[in-house]
């Protein structure tokens, strides 16, 4: 009687491919280690759990590097071996490259600000939640169910409304948490609701097999599976901060710990777009016709709102160097929406994806450093204006030269060539896909946005205030950060076509 039931057995069984799924799973196990290891760990040794979360992070992009032979899937179904909840490819190892490393970027820069808190934020805690994040931010691009998606993108952002309220006794952070906390949960409920439609619609949560049934709707359910279609892509829109989804960035950024500004701005964005090209290029690309209008209205939206708010900034409101900082980061979404948008009207999808995560990378080099050295100005004057900045040249020449040449990427001025040449691919995917007039949207707003970045890159060559000025003195953590950050933009501008390589994302 046992004979027949193991191979039944057998074959409900699904294998797990550890390999494949080792760089969110080390994020996660580091994670739990430093939780418990907090509970044993002398007070004077607790800067040792951070330097554990960096060695986690790294080693978990460091296995990346197997994963480039080629496609790998896991927890596939037990009767079609092609329809899987996980898979490790191009497009999904880019994006983990870029969350991970984004995140051992924020470790490093956390590292240094657990020890000027002097106590105010809880190093376990802090270590554990920054690991957990950045578990779901790396298994959602690998994600191709959308239970799994949705999963992972809350495994993503729940940490991370926790780190943004972590400091004790702070009204502001707490108040920030509160705001990130209740228009995100909103959002999702909302994405949640959109995604049983689609599911009720049609009778699969997996990405490929939806994108095939949903052409085949019953008329009496094509409105439903229509309704579903928007408002899964709401809960996205808000991971994004695109308009007018955007309104918890500015109060977030500044609440929160500075590392965790850093990481929500790229980190945060990644997580959004990836989930946002998942649901709408793999799932339904037959709804095109919905999707692609309302991303394109949104792209022009959300850059229009991010630069004229950037352009508002006053130098010297208290935080306002943070704030024109999120607020060009709402700009910088716009960008990023645009081949999104255009891969609804493209012939080839797969290039116009590839603009964005191109572009992708390239902001989250310079935007991580811009933060980087933001973090390093803060340490002596904390209300971090931007008219602090005046004369950092004098007082520390290498990391002024730095901001400016990473605000001039953001710019997409030489020399910072990354920055153009991520602006121009942005451009052309629009202009290839016949959308002229957000084509002619953008190349405003990348005059408009001129005007800040160069303000603020002239302030920093200007003389100082009064008197001679204070010399900066940077921790080795810092040092690390803008460090990695500037070889990066610098080695990309060299050689800008190692980006560009990243067009071909093998998602299709």
């Amino acid at each position: 009687m046992s004979s027949p039931a193991q191979p039944l057995a057998a074959s409900l069984v699904q294998s797990v491919d550890w390999l494949a799924i080792a760089p969110p799973t080390i994020a996660a196990v580091v994670g739990l280690v430093v939780l418990v290891a907090d509970l044993f760990v002398a007070e004077h040794r607790k800067p040792l759990l951070g330097w554990v979360s960096v060695a986690g992070l790294a080693a978990a992009t460091a296995m990346l590097l197997p994963l480039l032979g080629g496609d790998r899937s896991t927890f596939c179904l037990t009767g079609d071996a092609a329809v899987c909840s996980y898979t490790a490819d191009r497009f999904t190892l880019v994006i983990q490259f870029l969350v991970l490393g984004g995140a051992l970027l924020a470790a490093l820069l956390s590292v240094t600000a657990l020890k000027d808190a002097r106590k105010e934020l809880p190093e376990g805690e802090y270590w554990f939640l920054l690991l957990s994040s950045a578990a779901g931010a790396a298994l959602l691009p690998a994600s191709r169910d959308l239970a799994t998606l949705i999963v992972a993108l809350e495994v993503a952002s729940l940490p991370a409304f926790a780190l943004v309220g972590l400091r004790h006794g702070d009204r502001k952070s707490s108040e920030a948490a509160l705001k990130f906390f209740l228009s995100s949960v909103t959002a999702t409920a909302v994405s949640l609701m959109g995604i049983s439609f689609v599911y009720a619609s049609t009778g699969t949560l997996y990405l490929t097999e939806v994108a095939d049934r949903i052409q085949t709707v019953d008329g009496q359910l094509h409105t439903l599976a229509q309704t579903g279609v928007v408002l899964t892509l709401v809960g996205f829109a808000f991971k994004t901060a695109a308009v007018p989804f955007h309104f918890w960035v500015p109060d977030t950024y500044v609440g929160a710990p500075l590392p965790i500004a850093a990481y929500l701005s790229v980190i945060g964005k990644a997580v959004g777009f990836s989930g946002l090209i998942l649901v709408t290029v793999v799932a339904l690309p037959s709804y095109a016709d919905v999707w692609g209008p309302a991303l394109a209205a949104l792209a022009a939206l959300t850059m229009t709102v991010g630069n004229a708010a950037a352009l508002r900034q006053q130098a010297t409101r208290a935080h306002s160097a943070v704030r024109l900082l999120a607020w060009s980061s709402v700009g910088q979404a716009g960008y990023l929406l645009v081949p999104i948008a255009a891969a609804a009207y493209s012939g080839d999808a797969e290039k116009s994806i590839g603009s964005t995560v191109a572009y992708a990378l390239m902001y989250g080099a310079v935007n991580l450093g811009a933060f980087a050295v933001a973090a390093l100005v803060g340490r002596t004057k904390p209300l971090n204006r931007v008219a602090d900045y005046r004369g950092l040249y004098a007082s520390s020449p290498l990391s002024a030269l730095l901001l400016a040449f990473f605000l001039l990427c953001l710019a997409g001025l030489p020399p910072g060539v990354i920055g153009l040449f991520a602006k121009v691919t942005v451009f052309s995917a629009a202009v290839d896909a016949g959308l002229g007039w957000l084509a002619v949207i953008m190349a405003v707003n990348v005059v408009i946005a001129l005007f800040y970045y160069l303000q603020w890159t002239a302030l920093l060559f200007r003389a100082a205030p009064e008197g001679e000025p204070a010399k900066h003195r940077v921790p080795a953590p810092l040092t690390a950060a803008i460090a990695l950050t500037g070889v990066l933009g610098i080695a990309l501008s060299g050689a800008p076509q190692l980006v560009l390589r990243f067009t071909d994302t093998g998602l299709f």
